[in-house]
């Protein structure tokens, strides 16, 4: 039987979450809520924003949504100026939006696939990275997660240009965090395992994914929750953190220790 979920308080914050309109975004962002956060949802689906900000707020959370492409620099930027317009500022943020390619042999990769996952997986990130901070700066606080993979921290076969932006991730919040260090702000990532959500459900009943072959590289013998990631989440947000800057936080039930 899993363990009682640990609880925050974020009472009087404000909390951006991209990709937030199902799976892991959307567990992170009600857990900011439950929190007791002002949440911004952000996600380039509309359809499926409508229907996750309707169930947050029938929950009686306090959210906006916003409609972003996180490949598009100014669409970035506008996120966060409705963020910050709406509310005054921005305490925590997220970076959660992502994509994934079909497994390929690296000699015969689409140059289309490679742009397409660099510039949502990697732009993306630098994109939302950069906004939140110049806010953050403003401020002189704020916390930021961004969502690398197991992906950041080891190598697959068939994925060299998905695993290549989730190494980036790391870089980039490697030296952000030491930009920012000294200045209030402190950057993060977490590198989730194989998670139950939709996007891996089509993957394994598309045979992309084989769970068989997965449970016998995962110790803990069965795939992680979105509300796992979404702990993680809010612990690298919260004061209990308050030391913790520039790491790359796996969150995988043991796969990359092997």
């Amino acid at each position: 039987m899993p363990m009682p979920m640990p609880t925050y308080d974020f009472t009087g914050q404000v909390a951006l979450v991209t990709g937030a309109a199902m799976g892991v975004g959307l567990a992170t962002a009600r857990a900011f809520a439950e929190a007791g956060a002002s949440v911004v949802v952000s996600d380039f689906d509309a359809d499926a924003l409508d229907t996750a900000v309707t169930s947050l707020r029938e929950a009686g959370h306090e959210v906006l949504p916003v409609v972003c492409d996180v490949s598009d620099e100014d669409s970035v930027a506008a996120m966060v100026a409705s963020a910050v317009g709406r509310y005054g500022r921005l305490d925590v943020a997220y970076n959660n939006a992502g994509v994934q390619v079909p497994r390929t042999d690296p000699a015969d990769e689409e140059g289309a696939d490679f742009d397409k996952v660099t510039a949502v997986n990697l732009k993306g990130i630098w994109a939302c990275q950069k906004y939140e901070l110049e806010q953050m700066r403003a401020q002189g606080s704020g916390a930021i997660v961004n969502c690398s993979s197991i992906g950041g921290l080891i190598g697959n076969p068939g994925l060299a240009s998905y695993h290549a932006t989730k190494h980036g991730v790391i870089g980039l919040t490697k030296s952000a965090a030491l930009d920012y260090a000294g200045r209030g702000v402190r950057v993060n990532a977490v590198c989730p395992g194989t998670i139950d959500t939709p996007m891996v459900s089509t993957m394994l009943d598309k045979g992309a994914l084989d769970m068989d072959a997965l449970m016998a590289v995962t110790p803990m013998q069965r795939l992680g929750r979105p509300e796992e990631i979404a702990q993680a989440v809010l612990w690298l947000c919260s004061p209990g953190a308050g030391y913790v800057t520039g790491i790359a936080m796996p969150v995988d039930g043991g796969y990359v220790i092997p």
